[in-house]
């Protein structure tokens, strides 16, 4: 069938999967104990495997771990509306915490517990028919997340070489921040992830804080609210693996279609229509409108404007009862010959379309997910950078991770590695036709 298997880590990471896991029941017709809704409809049961097994007393179980280093976040999710979802294996954490530090969700903390994670893994594995990959959903800001969390994509990657790892990677944000060595902890795990993901969708604390103000007029939204939205995005970005559908996609088709080169797998989100729950009723939206939504920067989960940069590739994903091929193939023709700055000249055909027939589940009839392998996404990296290099460069907090074993030759090379990263991105932002073709005629002579 397919099958994913979802990784959550550190509380950040849990609370996500917490609001994708408590969406996708709805659309697949399961309530939250996992047991299947009278009147569920055949379409929507389709390919329920790829996320959930099926138990003895037909109960469906979340393909899942959920993974912390203290036990706070595994007791919220048991007393909550989830708690009988998962499985009892589902859950592992620890005892001490990680204290916002990744050399502990790396090196000490985490490294005691990787073994038992791993054994979880292997047995949820062989469950499954024909496992397609993983995904891990994470905060690189936090330590658990940033050092557990890349502890276990470097396990994945050892022992599933050959299979797809995703992650749903959310980076820190001064504006919606919880500590000040934080920008330590995503230059670390960036320094990871390059190595160790497939892809990484990047999901900006600041960006969604702004789409809860601005868009959705929340004045003091909460980390719910963030988590709720990520749900959102994670559910769309999955359609295709779940439903039936024209043009549908696995995770592996997305990562060959997206990733043009193995180091620019990092992804820029968005998700349309983006509106109040008052405002739905009264609003149909055409598949041009949600199209040129999901190109607006407004509707982007991270804090950068994609004009500043060029697309390499992109992928649209359409779900609704009404949404016909051919204006998806009229609206992306469109906005690519309206935008044709804004995509490389040396990549045709960049754009990926996917179609499903089952609605969503809020009351307008249609939706669309985004997806977009931009070089504007330097931005963020940026970002991050200097706020590491600022205090890095008077080694402020350095003992905190030095004291758990890390050597500060750990920060320079990552530092190193995230700066030429950023000149990667900028090289393909302004490498045109001519010097693709001339570099080619050199590597042939």
């Amino acid at each position: 069938m397919r099958e994913l298997i979802t990784v959550s880590v550190g509380q950040a990471g849990c609370q996500v999967s917490e609001a994708f896991w408590d969406r996708i029941l709805r659309e697949h017709g399961l309530d939250q104990n996992g047991m299947i809704v009278a009147g569920t409809e055949d379409m929507q049961r389709g390919r329920t495997d790829v996320f959930f097994s099926e138990a003895t007393d037909r109960k469906y179980v979340p393909r899942s771990l959920i993974v912390d280093l203290e036990p706070g976040t595994s007791d919220v999710i048991k007393g909550g509306p989830l708690g009988n979802l998962f499985g009892p294996k589902s859950y592992i954490n620890g005892l001490a915490g990680a204290g916002n530090n990744f050399a502990k969700g790396f090196y000490t903390e985490g490294a005691e517990l990787v073994d038992q994670i791993t054994d979880e893994l292997r047995r949820q594995a062989e469950t499954t028919d024909l496992l397609q990959g993983f995904q891990l959903v994470h905060s690189i800001g936090g330590g658990s997340g940033s050092g557990l969390g890349c502890l276990i994509a470097s396990k994945m990657r050892e022992e599933y070489p050959d299979r797809i790892l995703a992650t749903y990677s959310v980076l820190p944000s001064p504006k919606v921040s919880e500590t000040v060595v934080e920008p330590y902890n995503a230059v670390l795990a960036f320094h990871q992830l390059v190595e160790h993901a497939d892809l990484t969708f990047a999901l900006d604390n600041e960006a969604l804080y702004e789409i809860m103000q601005k868009v959705l007029r929340k004045t003091d939204p909460g980390y719910a609210d963030l988590n709720s939205l990520i749900g959102k995005v994670m559910s769309g970005l999955t359609t295709p693996f779940r439903f039936p559908g024209q043009l549908n996609a696995d995770l592996r088709k997305l990562a060959t279609n997206m990733v043009p080169f193995p180091r620019l797998h990092f992804m820029l989100t968005g998700f349309a229509p983006i509106t109040s729950v008052g405002a739905q009723a009264y609003r149909k939206w055409s598949v041009a409108e949600l199209t040129q939504q999901l190109f607006a920067p407004t509707n982007m989960m991270a804090a950068t404007d994609p004009r500043g940069g060029r697309y390499l590739t992109a992928a649209c994903y359409f779900r609704g009862r009404s949404v016909s091929s051919r204006d998806v193939d009229d609206a992306m023709l469109a906005v690519q010959q309206r935008n044709s700055d804004f995509f490389v000249e040396w990549i045709p055909n960049a754009v990926m379309t996917a179609l499903c027939s089952v609605p969503p589940p809020e009351q307008y009839p249609m939706s669309g997910t985004f997806i977009g392998n931009s070089t504007a996404i330097q931005d963020l990296f940026r970002r991050t950078h200097d706020l590491f290099a600022s205090m890095f460069k008077r080694r402020a907090f350095l003992h905190w991770y030095t004291g758990e074993g890390m050597e500060e030759l750990e920060f320079s090379e990552a530092e190193s590695n995230m700066i030429d990263l950023i000149g990667e991105y900028q090289q393909y932002q302004e490498a045109d036709v001519d010097e693709e073709e001339g570099a080619y005629e050199e590597e042939e002579e």
